[in-house]
């Protein structure tokens, strides 16, 4: 990728720094970065988008000859936003500017971006490599916190990385602007990650060191339990298979099993499975239907809008289960449901229309039911799916 020119000089890589009243340390940090383009030869800017500072740091920014870009919009995510967006390099690494990210090892992603990875993200803890300072980060971070999200990362989203937290990263702008990323707050960065990942970029990991927060006159921005929360909150929304998917398949199958062992009066042990087995059972298995159908319904609307990429069992079910088939079936299951009401009915009236014998047609009654209600789901289900699936310019 060539360098972009810009007057006389041309900017091979921009580094990007979201800014709020960090006048303590942005000076150092920038420093750091211009040393760094000196010592390397690097043809570089600092860019620093500034979320309304009003501690000097526009004025240090601006003195240390970074391009100061204002983002109105409040959040994380929105100052990160704006700066790359007027980033003028083809090559960004983005950092934090309380000095906790040492620019001193810019080259490190520098490097990687040049051999062609699209994405370069940092890693702080030992499992990648990298070195945590004492007193750099709390310990339930370190060993509780951070390592449980990058566990899931790699699990549920196949992200090559041991840090989904670091702050630190560089890409390439044209990759990045791919992605089209929309959160605006501390989300943004779990959100490169998940969808460089899901989308299959060229991802590379480099080991860095963390420093202690050069700040001393306020704490850090992050809070545990509020940001761990935010974390897995966006995890499950970016993933329908383990929100909706698999539970609902296992507690759909399961359910159906104890209905089956209910309905025919099967023995576990000295446990005798009735009607009361059986109703559970079919509750089990439609709340877990129920689970499927909103995992499909959040998958679709997920590829549609290019939040995730279409996966094969997604593209093999819009194929097999279409509207027609769909409606089908449901009106199959409703007619099901309606002659086991009939079968009933029918026994009701063959003893005078009285006391039935509860046992023997509840056997009837709660499968008609699940059916009746079932099938009303699923003709509504296959209507939505086809709205979603239509095409869009």
């Amino acid at each position: 990728m060539s360098a972009v020119e810009v007057g006389q000089e041309a900017v091979e890589l921009s580094v990007v720094i979201p800014c709020l009243n960090e006048a303590e340390t942005i000076g150092i940090c920038l420093d750091k970065i211009n040393r760094v383009f000196a010592e390397h030869g690097i043809r570089g800017e600092a860019v620093v988008g500034d979320n309304g500072s009003t501690d000097g740091s526009i004025e240090i920014a601006r003195e240390k000859g970074a391009r100061v870009i204002n983002v109105t919009q409040k959040g994380y995510g929105n100052a990160l936003r704006g700066g790359i967006a007027a980033a003028r390099a083809p090559y960004i690494i983005m950092g934090d500017a309380d000095d906790s990210y040492d620019f001193l090892e810019i080259p490190k992603f520098l490097k990687q971006l040049r051999a062609g990875h699209q994405f370069v993200y940092g890693c702080r803890l030992p499992t990648g490599g990298g070195t945590v300072m004492p007193g750099a980060m709390p310990w339930s971070h370190r060993h509780i916190g951070n390592p449980l999200f990058s566990l899931l990362a790699r699990l549920w989203f196949h992200a090559p990385i041991h840090d989904v937290y670091c702050g630190m990263r560089g890409f390439r702008k044209d990759a990045y602007e791919e992605l089209n990323q929309q959160c605006t707050g501390m989300e943004f960065a779990t959100e490169m990650v998940i969808k460089s990942s899901l989308f299959r970029r060229d991802i590379v990991e480099v080991p860095i060191t963390l420093h202690p927060d050069g700040r001393k006159s306020r704490k850090p921005h992050l809070r545990t339990m509020r940001d761990g929360w935010r974390t897995l909150r966006f995890f499950l929304l970016y993933s329908p298979r383990w929100l909706f998917l698999l539970p609902g398949l296992v507690l759909g199958l399961v359910g159906f099993v104890i209905a089956l062992l209910g309905g025919f009066k099967a023995s576990i042990g000295n446990a005798v499975l009735g009607v009361h087995s059986l109703t559970a059972g079919l509750l089990m298995a439609y709340i877990g239907l129920q689970t499927v159908f909103f995992g499909v319904i959040a998958k679709t609307f997920a590829t549609n809008e290019s939040l995730s990429p279409a996966d094969a069992l997604l593209k093999r079910l819009q194929k097999f289960v279409t509207l027609e088939k769909g409606i089908l079936l449901s009106v199959a299951a409703i007619l099901g449901g309606v002659a086991l009401f009939a079968i009933v009915l029918a026994l009701w009236w063959q003893s005078g229309f009285g006391p039935l014998d509860y046992a023997q047609t509840l056997r009837l009654v709660v499968p008609g039911t699940f059916l009746i209600a079932t099938g009303w789901q699923t003709l509504f289900f296959a209507f939505t799916v086809s709205l979603l699936s239509i095409r869009r310019r």
